[in-house]
């Protein structure tokens, strides 16, 4: 039966607003994504069929398995391991315990519980996956793509989760503090300062985090820095400067990115993929990443991923009102920081679920970014020798489990990035990459 003055009435629908909010901005999400991914940048054209045999020889795909079946492993194992501590210490009294733990030689303030008893939490989960972090790196040593000490390796475990840390801590202390101080309203008004806090990181990552694990110099006066400016003014990409990153103290994969936004863009390019390719196919991977500054790929992800953290602020405050998961993870409320364990399995949970959705966007995007790849460079045959070249130096997967793909793959596979360099010539009429793949006796 109902009080009398209707506050059970209005208690439910206020205990499901979050719930109507997170609707209308999911629906506005999924409009978005529907709108902004290039789900057939060619266009309706039969395309070629990718065919790992033209340019792969039967020994680099042997190779290329020999790698992907040993790295497996250690990668979706410490996944899964990850995510089961996450989620136990999140559903059960023991993440609770933890926080108030950690606190408790300092006073157990809510401040300090969510600092020190959120540092705790993320200790528990990384040391229960650091065996299988070193067992991959092993592997990537073993196969030759990692050139770090096992020094250098803990380092940069330690940078890595310092950044993570600091961030999740600044973001579960926003949080808490909100719902203390606005128990009715904190996930409304924390929807928006997380859609902003997406947006900080994304400006602050190329010249806060990036630093962190590389040093960066101008690529040397010459013929590749002057044709690389000279692509990107082409392309109408305004360019502040051509980096050099020395990744050969890590890996002898090859890469290149364009890093920043506005007037603080710039192209950064791997040592390793100076050394080790023509002028040309840099200037293919350079071209490629020039597409997703001129289709503004880093802002129309920014400003999903901002959306989509509003959704999930939104989704939680739906959840934390409801009594028996706060039972399970022994904590009263938003507003108890007892309650971190409980969310960080939540969103552990829905980076899974939401994993596929991410992965075929992102194929797509990359997709649209090598088609501006070629319609700028006009030249099939050095995508395609250059799209060899990071697939051997790399290992990657040329043919990899159905599940796997569509679950994490963000990019699509060599092949299947060459079969469509060859369905680009096809219809520019131009002359279709020849096959790649070494024959015996042929020299190459």
């Amino acid at each position: 039966m109902l009080p009398a003055d209707g506050a059970g009435g209005s208690g439910a629908v206020a205990g499901a607003l979050p719930w109507v909010v997170a609707g209308v901005l999911l629906a506005a999400l999924a409009f978005a994504i529907v709108v902004t991914t290039p789900w057939d940048p060619l266009g309706d054209v039969g395309g070629v069929e990718a065919d790992v045999g033209r340019d792969f020889s039967a020994a680099e795909q042997s190779a290329a398995d020999d790698y992907q079946s040993r790295i497996r492993p250690p990668s979706y194992l410490g996944l899964a391991v990850g995510l089961g501590v996450t989620v136990v210490l999140g559903l059960t009294t023991l993440g609770a315990r933890i926080v108030s733990a950690a606190a408790r030689p300092v006073g157990g303030g809510w401040v300090w519980q969510v600092l020190l008893g959120g540092l705790a939490v993320l200790l528990v989960v990384r040391l229960s996956t650091i065996a299988f972090s070193a067992w991959a790196e092993s592997v990537r040593r073993d196969g030759g793509l990692s050139t770090r000490s096992w020094a250098e390796w803990a380092a940069d475990i330690a940078k890595s989760f310092g950044l993570q840390a600091a961030a999740t801590l600044l973001a579960l202390l926003i949080f808490v503090g909100l719902a203390r101080a606005l128990p009715r309203w904190w996930w409304a008004v924390g929807a928006v300062a997380a859609a902003g806090f997406v947006v900080a990181l994304a400006f602050a990552y190329p010249l806060v985090i990036e630093p962190v694990f590389n040093k960066f110099t101008s690529l040397p006066d010459g013929e590749l820095r002057t044709s690389l400016l000279a692509m990107a003014e082409q392309d109408g990409v305004p360019i502040d400067d051509v980096l050099e990153a020395d990744a050969s103290r890590r890996t002898t994969t090859l890469n290149a990115y364009v890093s920043g936004l506005g007037a603080t863009r710039r192209i950064v390019v791997y040592d390793t993929l100076v050394a080790q390719s023509p002028p040309e196919q840099v200037r293919n991977v350079v071209a490629h990443e020039l597409g997703h500054a001129a289709e503004g790929d880093v802002r129309d992800g920014t400003l999903l991923a901002a959306l989509a953290a509003a959704v999930g602020v939104c989704a939680l405050g739906g959840l934390l009102a409801w009594p028996w998961l706060l039972g399970r993870a022994g904590a009263d409320g938003a507003h108890d920081p007892r309650v971190l364990a409980l969310v960080l399995a939540i969103v552990a949970v829905a980076g899974l679920v939401t994993a596929p959705v991410q992965a075929v966007v992102s194929r797509r995007v990359e997709t649209r970014a090598d088609l501006h790849a070629l319609n700028l460079t006009r030249d099939a045959q050095t995508f395609a020798e250059m799209q060899r070249s990071l697939a051997l130096a790399a290992k990657t997967d040329l043919d990899p489990p159905a599940i796997l793909f569509g679950m994490f793959a963000s990019h699509p596979t060599a092949p299947q990035r060459i079969a469509f360099a060859r369905t680009w010539a096809h219809l520019h009429d131009a002359p279709e990459p020849v096959d790649l793949a070494p024959v015996a006796g042929s020299g190459r």
